[in-house]
């Protein structure tokens, strides 16, 4: 089995949102590349994560082939040829969306520096709830945290039985009006989308290092490089560490 590139950050993404929206299902099409139709509730917390490249010259591939404006891509020139590429690890931590565990899981927010507010587009009701959950998250989290907004199960809103409740146009007005950096429809179970929200918080989140936005030695800040002794370490693509009981930094 080959080993993944090794990381130069690691950063703390938590998926938040009401229960079943599909906050686990994402995280685990994200880790394992698999869809999994039968997932208990999830109670507390569970943790993945995912080894993904960010800036130049990814990123850069990444805007080439979504067509991107000048404005979109901060007008950023071609890489210089041999541009080492960066990687960051995300470690993902995903949330119980019920009420009973809502004073376990607002603890998670802490040190966070990176938010998928996630909701049902097929249930109006979860999408009624993202600004709740929002005010929490910005009450906890660090200021510059990166949130995006996420509407799952594109895959029921297609054909004769489309079940859509709310469309885009309403979700995208939402994020715009809440400062949320952006709104992306996914589908967990044929993982349209599933790549592109993780790696549009992920690349954000780079251009906040570059920008000195995050103290790397503050594990407040959500965001870490490579410690003494760690760079060029190796870490397993897909390694879940599902025992693991504490954050990220």
């Amino acid at each position: 089995m080959s080993s993944s590139p090794p990381w130069d950050y690691i950063a703390k993404l938590v998926c938040i949102g009401d229960s079943g929206c599909g906050k686990s299902s994402l995280t685990i099409r994200l880790c394992e590349g698999r869809f999994s139709p039968q997932h208990d509730v999830t109670i507390g917390v569970e943790f993945g994560s995912r080894i993904v490249p960010v800036g130049p010259p990814h990123s850069k591939m990444l805007q080439d082939a979504s067509s991107a404006t000048a404005a979109d891509t901060n007008g950023l020139p071609d890489p210089p040829r041999n541009t080492p590429q960066k990687h960051m690890k995300l470690s993902l931590w995903d949330t119980a969306g019920q009420e009973t565990y809502k004073s376990v899981t607002r603890s998670y927010f802490r040190g966070a520096s990176g938010a998928l507010l996630v909701f049902d587009i097929t249930r109006k009701a979860t999408f009624a709830h993202v600004t709740d959950w929002l005010n929490d998250l910005r009450q906890i989290a660090e200021p510059d945290i990166v949130v995006i907004l996420v509407g799952n199960k594109t895959d029921m809103a297609a054909g004769e039985e489309n079940k859509r409740e709310v469309s885009a146009a309403e979700a995208e007005e939402w994020a715009k009006r809440n400062g949320v950096m952006q709104y992306v429809e996914t589908s967990a179970k044929s993982g349209e989308g599933v790549e592109m929200a993780f790696m549009r918080v992920a690349e954000r989140i780079f251009d906040n290092i570059n920008a000195g936005k995050y103290d790397l030695n503050d594990r407040r800040s959500g965001v870490k490089g490579p410690g003494p002794g760690q760079a060029g370490r190796q870490v397993k693509l897909n390694d879940a560490n599902k025992g693991s009981g504490g954050g990220c930094c």
